[in-house]
């Protein structure tokens, strides 16, 4: 095990590529999601040794609970019992950015707009350009790490799409402003089919054309590798990967039990969905971003469907030969 050269608490960066494992679990209404996340991050404890953390959703309200260390020794019975609600997210981390601090455990969230959280594998490449950018914008940044970064450029997106409750009216994209420019809002479901209405608003959360807006924007923004989880009040769950693929994601369901609405995760191996009796459905594509929703199907979206030429898909090597369990699928 490595040690540290400066105090705890200090900025230290660790060589090495990234690895985090990330989940996310949307169940049914009268289950409990903290379950399957709990049993998702013991599956996923080879990518992160560091610190575990779950969130969840419950009548509006978040329930957090991280700290350093494994799974098993941060959460507890007390713990698993406070974290309430049938939607949540999960991380265990690996630290290659920020410091070893509690602090930067994950998953991260903001109260506004609307209160997002979000849970980050891998690394961004600009990193210091970027928190210039948000220091312009007024956002405060308490930690390091670039997993911060990312949520809150994802609430700047997003608050800036809120001005009318559909597409129309929202910020547009400069085609020259970043490889592969966000397209206009077109939203497929997991079998490609083409969906038409976009701009339902049901007054307690965003809509599908302003949640898949942000996020255009958000990987405009960004370079790097990175695979992502969030989870918004009032909405759902939405997964993305970086254009290239560097970080894995796959996605699953299985029929809740005594019922035949169906239960989603999405994690950062397909070997955690199959541990929990998960159907692997596929992997989020390369700069692909994936909807979940209560009583809706999952649908999918290309975010870089206006670009020039197809961007290349390159997985990290590492993947395939250290950091994924043998029982795993990638891409």
């Amino acid at each position: 095990r490595r040690t540290l050269s400066k105090p705890l608490g200090a900025s230290v960066s660790y060589p090495g590529p990234p690895m985090c494992g990330i989940v996310g679990v949307l169940c049914a209404d009268d289950s409990s999601a903290v379950g399957p996340l709990y049993e998702a991050l013991l599956a996923l404890q080879h990518r992160g040794q560091d610190a575990a953390g779950i969130i969840t959703e419950d009548a509006g309200r978040f329930c957090l609970h991280k700290d350093n260390g494994m799974v098993r020794d941060v959460f507890g019975p007390a713990q698993l019992t406070n974290l309430r609600g049938s939607i949540g997210i999960g991380h265990v981390r690996y630290p290659t950015a920020g410091s070893s601090s509690c602090a930067e455990a994950q998953p991260f969230y903001v109260n506004s707009p609307y209160g997002i959280t979000l849970a980050h594998n891998g690394n961004l490449v600009d990193l210091p350009t970027l928190k210039r950018d948000l220091e312009r914008e007024f956002r405060h940044l308490n930690t390091g790490s670039d997993s911060e970064v990312l949520l809150n450029l994802l609430a700047i997106e997003l608050f800036s799409n809120l001005s009318s409750p559909s597409h129309e009216g929202t910020r547009s994209v400069s085609p020259s402003s970043g490889a592969g420019a966000a397209p206009a809002p077109d939203c497929v479901d997991a079998a490609g089919r083409k969906l038409e209405s976009l701009s339902a608003f049901d007054g307690k959360g965003p809509t599908d054309a302003q949640v898949i807006l942000a996020v255009n924007e958000l990987l405009r923004r960004c370079s790097g590798g990175y695979a992502c989880v969030s989870m918004i009040i009032g909405y759902g769950l939405l997964a993305f990967r970086d254009p290239h693929g560097i970080r894995p994601l796959s996605y699953g369901r299985r029929l809740a039990e005594g019922s035949t609405e169906h239960e989603y995760m999405v994690a950062s191996e397909s070997g955690a969905l199959n541990a929990l009796g998960f159907e692997l459905l596929g992997d989020v594509p390369p700069g692909h971003l994936l909807l979940l929703r209560r009583g809706k199907e999952p649908r999918m979206h290309n975010c870089f469907a206006s670009a020039a030429a197809p961007l290349a898909h390159a997985p990290c090597v590492f993947e395939y030969v250290y950091f994924a369990r043998p029982d795993s699928v990638i891409d």
